[in-house]
């Protein structure tokens, strides 16, 4: 290590903080951060991570807990790297040069605004349908609902920064009641399903092969990179120095928690449904529950899926916006021009509101196609620019030699190989 990596930076030297017990705000941040990682992704996941077996769905389950927590914690240190106040885009100017953090700024806008859009449209869809089948009513046309959805979204915006993370925590405990009774109401209906695919071990060709193709599903499932920046803004903010273990506690407890939800609901699905009936829902591009609803002819579910939606689509909505808003006040501020605060607040609302309403309203088909194209810009940001910061910043030296470094570079160019392979078959 150079003595540029053992000197001390004044500009990291943050003012200590005494770190309290946890507190309702730690809470608060750590079921924001479930919120923004567990939304509709999670309705398709038991189908795609189900199709591969069980034995390679076994070790996705083993590897979903370190894959999440240590990426996500890597790029939160990255954040808090930075000067006092500096976000993501800051944060990589201050690092990597004007030229570089303009690079990233435009890329960190692109793969996260495209997912906002695609909510949009889903929840358009979503509302639309659940008025006409399940309530019986001719819902309004579809350019109208959708400004009034989106604009209802945006009214939580405007309330701040925190006022979105205490709506989406608040908006996860009807979210886990309902995985949780769809997992447990299931139960009863377990029939082997995939099981019935473990007696054959696959070749450790074929297994590998399927692990890398699969490693993407569960990544982007677990993904809540749009909010990490403003969680370690606000965590620096709060501790201090104290930062970097008060954000690995609550991150690690936040993937705890969604690693253990989210596999018990996969795991009763694939052990009810075989993988004939996880193709077919694939191919009639259903989620679980839509599946599930069909499958049992159950009017409770039926009723409940589609709110079940809902929330998880508003949810995530909110979290993608806070990093989608992030990024293209970011683009604003490397033009050189510096609007006031609130003036560029309103700005990226109306821009947001704009752009979202008018995609939700021609209902493009191409938007899988767009998400599936941000997702290796998601996996480069997320796992990969951490791990170079840590090789090459002063400020971030302390963590090198770290075996976890490894690990998460090493899922960052497998999910980045597998994503871009897909696109070209």
């Amino acid at each position: 290590m150079n003595d540029q990596a053992n000197s001390v930076d004044e500009r990291y030297v943050t003012t200590p903080v005494v770190l309290t017990s946890w507190s309702r705000q730690d809470t608060t941040w750590m079921l924001g951060l479930f919120g923004t990682a567990i939304g509709a992704g999670t309705l398709f996941l038991p189908i795609n991570a189900g199709l591969g077996g069980f034995w390679p769905l076994v070790i996705l389950a083993l590897l979903a807990f370190p894959m999440t927590f240590f990426a996500h914690r890597g790029l939160t240190r990255f954040v808090l790297s930075g000067r006092e106040g500096s976000d993501i885009t800051d944060v990589v100017e201050e690092h990597f040069g004007v030229k570089a953090g303009a690079l990233i700024t435009l890329l960190y806008f692109l793969a996260i605004f495209p997912i906002l859009l695609i909510y949009s449209v889903a929840l358009t869809n979503t509302v639309g349908s659940f008025m006409e089948h399940q309530l019986h009513i001719m819902p309004p046309p579809r350019a109208i609902l959708a400004f009034v959805l989106i604009l209802g979204l945006l009214a939580v915006v405007r309330c701040g920064e925190q006022a979105i993370v205490k709506a989406m925590s608040l908006m996860v405990y009807p979210f886990i009641v309902a995985l949780l009774f769809l997992a447990v109401y299931l139960i009863p209906h377990w029939n082997g399903g995939i099981l019935s695919t473990a007696s054959v071990v696959p070749a450790p060709s074929a297994l590998l092969s399927t692990l890398w193709l699969a490693i993407p599903v569960m990544v982007f499932s677990f993904n809540h990179s749009p909010i990490i920046s403003a969680f370690a803004v606000d965590q620096k903010r709060q501790y201090g120095a104290n930062a970097d273990e008060r954000s690995s506690q609550i991150l690690s407890r936040a993937h705890l928690l969604m690693v253990v939800m989210v596999l018990f609901f996969v795991f009763s699905c694939v052990l009810t449904l075989s993988p004939a009936q996880l193709a077919e829902a694939k191919a009639q591009n259903l989620s679980i529950l839509s599946y599930l609803a069909n499958h049992f002819d159950n009017p409770t579910i039926a009723f409940a899926a589609p709110l079940i939606a809902f929330v998880a689509i508003a949810k995530s909505f909110l979290g993608h916006y806070i990093g989608a808003s992030e990024g293209l006040k970011g683009l604003v501020a490397k033009t050189g021009r510096r609007p006031a605060p609130k003036a560029l607040d309103r700005m990226t609302a109306a821009f947001m509101l704009v752009v979202c309403w008018i995609v939700a309203t021609l209902n493009p088909s191409i938007l899988g196609m767009i998400e599936t194209l941000g997702g290796p810009i998601i996996a480069s940001i997320l796992f990969l620019m951490p791990m170079y910061a840590i090789r090459k910043v002063p400020a971030m030296a302390k963590y090198r030699g770290q075996a976890s470094n490894v690990f998460v570079t090493a899922v960052g160019l497998v999910a980045i190989t597998a994503l871009i392979y897909s696109l070209m078959s």
